[in-house]
C-alpha cells in the first residue's frame, strides 16, 4: 500500500469520524431526558475549563491545583457584571475570561521560579485565599449564603428557565440552549487549542514541559512561555466559570473548593494529558460519574456513603488507574486500539503480500480514488 493512498485513507477516516462526532452532538440533546441533557450541558461546560487546564499542565507542565480558583473569579466576574450591572451576556461572557486571564497573569510569574510539587502547592494557595475572599465579602459572592447569577441573554433572547426556541417544529429548551452554547464555545476552544500546539507557541510550550534547561538552549523564551500558558488557561477556565455559574444560576463559596480543582485534573488523567480530545472525554467520565452513581447504586445499598463520597473515591481510584495501567489516559487507549487494529488488517499473508482481506480492502480503497 503506497504512503499517498495510507494518507488520503487516514485523512478520509478522520473526516468522515468528526463529521460523524458533530452530527451526533447536534442531535443529541432531542434523545435525553432532562435529567441526561442538564449531565451533558455540565460535561460540556467543565470540559472549557478541563481544556484549559490541559494547555497548562499537559501542555506546558505546570501542575495546578487552584482551578477553582479561576473558575470563581469567572463566575463571580459574571455575577458582578451580569447580575449586578445587568449587562448582557456579549460583554460578561469575555469578561469573566478577561479578568480570569488577569488573574493568571498575576500568578504566572510565581512560575518562573517554581515548579512541580512546590507550583502546586502556591496554586492550592489561591484556593484558600479565594475562599476567604468568597466567604468575606458579600458584595462580590453574596457572602457565606451564596448568591444569584444572571441567565445567557443576548438582547431580548434570554436562556433562562421556562424559555424555549422553536425552529422548524423543533422545541429546544432551557438546558438545549445552555447545550449548544457550551458546544459551539468548546468547539471554538478545542480548534484555537489545536492549531495553537501545532504553531510554534505550542512547540515552545511542550519544550518547557518535556526539559526546561534544554528548552532555553534553544532559544525558547521561558518567561514567555509559561505566562502565556497561564493567561490562555485562565481565560478558558474564566469562561467555563461564568457558564457553570450561569448555568446553575446560584452558587456558595464552598463550592469552589479543591476537591473542584482535583475533579479538574482527574479529567485531563483520565481523558489524555496533552491531548485536545482528553480535556472533552475526561469530563465525560468525571462530571458524568456522580449521576451515573446515581442511577447505579441505589441510597440504601451503598453502605451508609454518600454518593459525594463515593464520587470522591472513584476518582482516586480512576487517577491511580489510568496513572498506572495508561498514563496517556482515554486517548492513549484509543491509539493503542488503533494500532492494534492496523497490525491486525495489515497482517501479511501465507504470501508475504497482505491478508486477503487487507488486500480486499485496498482493491475497493484504489478503485474509489482512481474513479
Amino acid at each position: 500500500m503506497s504512503m499517498h493512498t495510507s494518507h488520503r485513507r487516514r485523512f478520509g477516516v478522520t473526516s468522515a469520524g468528526l463529521l460523524g462526532l458533530a452530527v451526533l452532538a447536534i442531535v443529541l440533546p432531542f434523545g435525553l431526558n432532562a435529567g441526561q441533557l442538564t449531565t451533558a450541558t455540565f460535561v460540556l461546560i467543565a470540559a472549557i475549563g478541563a481544556l484549559g487546564l490541559n494547555v497548562l499542565t499537559g501542555y506546558t507542565g505546570q501542575i495546578s491545583l487552584g482551578h477553582a480558583f479561576f473558575l470563581a473569579v469567572g463566575a463571580y466576574t459574571a455575577g458582578v457584571l451580569g447580575g449586578n450591572d445587568h449587562l448582557t451576556a456579549l460583554i460578561w461572557l469575555p469578561a469573566a475570561g478577561v479578568v480570569a486571564a488577569l488573574c493568571g497573569a498575576l500568578v504566572g510569574p510565581t512560575a518562573l521560579r517554581l515548579r512541580g510539587l512546590y507550583l502546586a502547592i502556591v496554586t492550592i494557595g489561591l484556593v484558600f485565599i479565594g475562599q476567604h475572599i468568597w466567604f468575606n465579602v458579600p458584595a462580590i459572592s453574596g457572602g457565606p449564603g451564596g448568591r444569584s447569577f444572571p441567565a445567557v441573554a443576548f438582547g431580548p433572547f434570554d436562556f433562562s428557565a421556562g424559555q424555549q426556541l422553536t425552529i422548524g417544529g423543533l422545541v429546544i429548551d432551557h438546558n438545549g440552549l445552555y447545550y449548544y452554547l457550551a458546544l459551539i464555545i468548546l468547539a471554538a476552544a478545542m480548534l484555537f487549542v489545536w492549531n495553537l500546539v501545532r504553531g510554534r507557541p505550542g512547540r515552545a510550550m511542550q519544550a518547557v514541559r518535556d526539559r526546561e534547561i534544554a528548552a532555553a538552549i534553544m532559544g525558547v523564551d521561558l518567561a514567555r512561555t509559561k505566562m502565556s500558558a497561564f493567561v490562555i488557561s485562565s481565560f478558558l477556565t474564566g469562561v467555563s466559570g461564568a457558564l457553570y455559574a450561569s448555568y446553575l444560576s446560584f452558587a456558595t463559596p464552598g463550592q469552589w473548593s479543591v476537591l473542584l480543582s482535583v475533579q479538574y485534573v482527574a479529567a485531563i488523567i483520565v481523558g489524555g494529558i496533552g491531548t485536545v480530545w482528553g480535556a472533552l472525554l475526561g469530563s465525560i467520565v468525571i462530571f458524568a460519574l456522580p449521576a451515573v452513581l446515581q442511577s447505579l447504586i441505589p441510597q440504601s445499598s451503598s453502605g451508609g456513603l454518600p454518593i459525594d463520597d463515593l464520587t470522591s473515591i472513584a476518582y482516586g481510584v480512576l487517577i491511580i488507574v489510568f496513572f498506572v495501567l495508561e498514563p496517556h489516559g482515554i486517548v492513549g487507549l484509543g491509539r493503542r486500539v488503533a494500532s492494534l487494529w492496523s497490525r491486525i488488517g495489515l497482517r501479511p499473508g501465507k504470501g508475504g503480500g497482505l491478508s486477503q482481506e487487507a488486500q480486499s480492502i485496498e482493491n475497493r480503497s484504489e478503485a474509489t480514488w482512481a474513479g
